[in-house]
């Protein structure tokens, strides 16, 4: 096995300064080819640093720094001297994660993803700078939750999914949980808009801090991407709604489009059968490169052997074999923000007349209680304690504009006495309809 490239760089090259020589490869036998009078310049392959006399590079390493052909070489001047000329927002969507990552391991990110064609790569980048535009007009949202008009605890509750740690190799660890995504419980609490705007959010403010901070820790590190882990437990045909499949398709696209080549890996888990059946089909159409990086586990306990390969164990929650922290309190601190919040728990209403949600109050717990929806039908919520003390009573829940609405049945207080408390909600519309509302209620720690 050839060595990593990242591990034998120079200091010049770590910071993406590699001249011709470094970035094409060839081999013993192109050398001899090289200095001979009667070899053709289209034909000609340099060493690199570690490929001396070896074979070419493999599908996982074509594209790369060091691996390049010299026709490759010459796009990628030709790309390199074009974004230099542009400037400004044309190289700001190039350079996506700022100048740190490097122009040689940038610049062929973007070739990559169009496989060295470089109109078709000119035409990307010119799309991605439209696409970017208007969060860009905004700091791509700093702010979470301004981004989602929501707490992100609450999104979080109804979709998992984080970035936590990193892998062996330094990329990133992400993990997502569509497995128990809520696309009706998200109509309730958030918009299309707010969740693309946190998706801008979280691959600016959250994966690029992320990568710029490693990156100056660890010099070497130069491949900008992220390691994930798409854990498919719960997943039915059920859940793949319209709108699930639109918040995956919007997401992908922006990453596709404007932070092409970031996946380093993937490991599915938890595959239900509909889905390693549907995976097979699906490898077929795509990229042999991208569907290697691909790896499917039904089985949990070969899943988690395959993750303590590729990811140190503290590195790694504990619900996937790590000794890291579970992935619930991972998001529960990332969510609190110095909140306070130690956690955040959801249940969906499906109102037609009443129905009613029972939450068991520890001792060492205070509560608060609210209800999200967009619902223009209106319902009243009241809440007792221990099935016989009122402790709220009728307070009106409704949307005016279809737009998710947030009501706090507690106002400011926290409901801190032990017991069982009921939430009950009550429909305004009659038997023929049945409308959602998101119980929400975040859990704090007794002082």
């Amino acid at each position: 096995m050839t060595e990593p490239v990242h591990e034998i760089m120079t200091p010049e090259q770590q910071k993406g300064q590699w001249n011709e020589d470094q970035l094409e490869y060839r081999t013993e036998e192109s050398k001899n080819d090289a200095e001979s009078p009667k070899r053709h310049t289209s034909s000609l392959k340099h060493f690199n640093l570690r490929r001396q006399g070896k074979e070419p590079p493999t599908v996982q390493e074509w594209g790369f720094p060091g691996e390049l052909t010299h026709e490759q070489v010459e796009v990628y001047n030709k790309f390199r001297d074009e974004v230099n000329k542009r400037g400004g927002d044309f190289k700001q969507a190039v350079y996506s994660f700022g100048e740190c990552e490097g122009e040689a391991f940038t610049l062929t990110r973007w070739l990559r993803a169009r496989k060295y064609k470089y109109e078709d790569v000119i035409t990307m980048v010119e799309e991605a700078v439209e696409c970017r535009a208007s969060a860009k007009a905004d700091d791509f949202y700093p702010d979470g939750f301004q981004a989602l008009g929501c707490d992100t605890a609450i999104y979080l509750a109804q979709f998992p999914q984080m970035y936590t740690g990193k892998a062996k190799t330094g990329c990133p660890l992400f993990i997502s949980k569509p497995g128990v995504l809520q696309s009706d419980a998200l109509e309730c609490i958030t918009t299309m808009e707010g969740i693309l705007k946190f998706h801008w959010h979280v691959m600016v403010h959250d994966y690029g801090n992320r990568l710029r901070q490693y990156k100056e820790a660890n010099p070497s590190f130069c491949r900008f991407e992220s390691f994930c882990i798409l854990d498919l437990a719960h997943l039915s045909m059920q859940q793949l709604t319209s709108t699930c499949l639109d918040i995956v398709k919007k997401q992908s696209f922006i990453d596709s489009l404007c932070f092409p080549e970031t996946m380093n890996k993937m490991i599915i888990i938890n595959a239900p059968r509909f889905f390693s059946l549907t995976w097979k089909v699906i490898k077929g159409w795509i990229d042999v490169r991208t569907a290697n990086k691909v790896e499917l586990y039904s089985s949990k306990s070969v899943a988690t052997k395959r993750l303590l390969e590729l990811v140190d164990k503290n590195e790694l929650p504990s619900d996937y074999g790590g000794t890291g922290p579970t992935t619930d309190a991972i998001m529960a601190e990332q969510a609190a923000n110095g909140s306070g919040v130690e956690r955040v728990e959801t249940h969906m209403m499906h109102i037609r007349k009443q129905t009613s949600y029972s939450y068991q109050l520890e001792a060492h717990e205070e509560i608060q209680i609210y209800i999200c929806t967009k619902s223009t039908d209106e319902a009243s919520f009241s809440i007792v304690l221990d099935k016989n003390t009122p402790v709220v009573k009728g307070i009106s829940v409704v949307s005016a504009n279809r737009e998710p609405t947030e009501v706090s049945l507690t106002t400011e207080q926290k409901l801190s006495t032990p017991g069982l408390y009921k939430i009950k909600g009550e429909s305004h519309s009659g038997m023929l309809k049945s409308n959602n509302f998101v119980v929400v209620i975040k859990v704090f720690s007794k002082k």
